[in-house]
């Protein structure tokens, strides 16, 4: 299963929580991690990954704490989970290292690829600023709105073997 980690998803409440403050206006990492019972140690450790990254930007002082660097809108879902977890990967091989036993002869490692492509793509296109104000397009995850629409015009009848 496709999984984002806790750090990713404490990184993208706060990135939407500080996308909803008036320009400039800094959160402290007690602010954001109180707010949504977020254990602050471990918000603190996201929060500074993201300003090494350039997408936060941090000021001390008594009103000090973590703004976003740009714009809501030139920050991606993407960009968000890659400072936090590395490259987003669907497979246990990577693009570059042919150090699988299978790797000549894997018959899903190429489809997989572009699967995890896919998935990178609809990350990418989707911006802090979307899920902030919740206005993601569903053009974003088209077989996903597809099959929603389908879903909900057919109604599931249960059957004896489920």
């Amino acid at each position: 299963m496709l999984r984002l980690s806790k750090k990713a998803d404490y990184g993208l409440i706060a990135m939407r929580h500080l996308a909803l403050q008036p320009e400039k206006a800094s959160s402290s990492a007690r602010e954001i991690a109180e707010q949504y019972d977020i254990p602050v140690e471990l918000l603190a450790k996201v929060l500074q990954r993201l300003a090494r990254r350039g997408l936060l930007a941090s000021h001390q002082g008594t009103r000090g704490g973590y703004h976003l660097a740009r714009l809501a809108t030139k920050i991606s879902v993407a960009d968000v989970i890659q400072a936090i977890d590395g490259p987003v990967m669907v497979t246990a091989c990577s693009d570059d290292v042919a150090d699988c036993d299978q790797y000549s002869k894997c018959s899903v490692r190429d489809p997989l690829w572009r699967i995890k492509d896919r998935i990178v793509s609809a990350l990418s296109a989707c911006t802090i600023y979307e899920m902030a104000t919740d206005t993601i397009p569903d053009a974003i995850f088209p077989l996903a709105v597809e099959r929603r629409s389908v879903e909900a015009a057919v109604p599931l009848t249960p059957t004896a073997d489920r």
